[in-house]
């Protein structure tokens, strides 16, 4: 089977996470409301036992700690345009760090960081330092607001699973919110990027992704840390991380895959999500940009319920 037969089977190991808090972006979602767990669904009382299904599916990232393990607070520039550094570590409730971790995806340690309302989103990886537990990365803010940081991260003791712990950290200045509406085509560095196919709560979900630039169709997808895309959605109402991997084996190095990717989604609740798909091509990473609501069992969303 070539590299384009396997896509429909891998799905470029998908990341999806579900998270909000974007009416407005200069908003504070202090971390102790973070650790409080999903309660609500989206589109009032009045949808039964579809909404109250999917209220009961748990998500990550959610809380500054989980399995043990904690999130300290970050350390990182608080004013826009200001060099320095973002950094944190991951410790044990005792309060020791934690040096050891599982490989996932190439990397011990993935970091996810956007703003409220959606924008300014960043999929890097700061570099451990074995002495201290610290890990860090370089970091200068484009723009005011609150921010979720998310740490993904696999603990190295046999049998640990996943984990994905959040804070956030509030940057100084004037914030205009953005608003969205529903987005299938993004033009991003000379590349057409659209997405086809439609979320269900509660239930998995097709999406197709397709990329195009001014040659046509490309075929030259290169693999991005084990897998020829990955893909994050946030939801709009609360800050969870759902971290999703498709089937399927790893791509080879030299692999050349393209031009749809697929991959299965699960939205636990109907609402709007924004979702990121990082692509690799002739060695640069690109980021397209996506706005989709998820409908109930019954076809309809949470913004038919207003």
């Amino acid at each position: 089977m070539n590299a384009g037969g396997r896509l429909a089977l891998y799905a470029a190991g998908l990341a999806v996470a579900f998270g909000g808090a974007f009416a407005a972006a200069a908003a504070i979602a202090p971390d102790d409301l973070a650790a409080q767990p999903e309660e609500t669904t989206h589109g009032g009382d009045d949808h039964g036992e579809d909404d109250q299904q999917t209220a009961s599916h748990t998500v990550n990232g959610t809380s500054i700690s989980a399995e043990g393990f904690v999130l300290s607070p970050v350390e990182a520039p608080t004013t826009p345009g200001a060099e320095g550094e973002l950094s944190f570590q991951i410790t044990t409730e005792g309060g020791d760090p934690v040096t050891e971790y599982t490989t996932a995806h190439e990397k011990d340690l993935h970091l996810i960081v956007v703003r409220s309302d959606g924008t300014e989103f960043r999929h890097v990886h700061p570099e451990l330092d074995l002495a201290t537990g610290t890990w860090s990365i370089p970091w200068t803010w484009d723009e005011a607001g609150t921010y979720r940081v998310y740490t993904d991260f696999t603990p190295a003791a046999e049998g640990e699973s996943a984990l994905t712990l959040t804070r956030t950290i509030d940057v100084a200045g004037t914030v205009t919110p953005v608003e969205h509406t529903v987005q299938r085509t993004d033009e991003v560095d000379g590349f057409t990027v659209s997405i086809d196919g439609g979320l269900v709560a509660g239930s998995s979900s097709e999406l197709t992704i397709s990329i195009e630039d001014d040659g046509g169709a490309v075929t030259t997808l290169e693999p991005y840390l084990g897998a020829f895309g990955h893909l994050v959605a946030l939801r709009e109402g609360d800050l969870a991380y759902l971290h999703v991997h498709a089937e399927g084996t790893e791509p080879a190095p030299g692999d050349l895959a393209g031009p749809e990717i697929a991959f299965a989604a699960h939205a636990p609740t109907a609402g709007r999500y924004l979702l990121y798909l990082d692509f690799q091509v002739d060695g640069e990473v690109h980021t397209a940009e996506f706005v989709l609501d998820a409908a109930h069992g019954d076809g309809s969303t949470a913004t038919d319920d207003h």
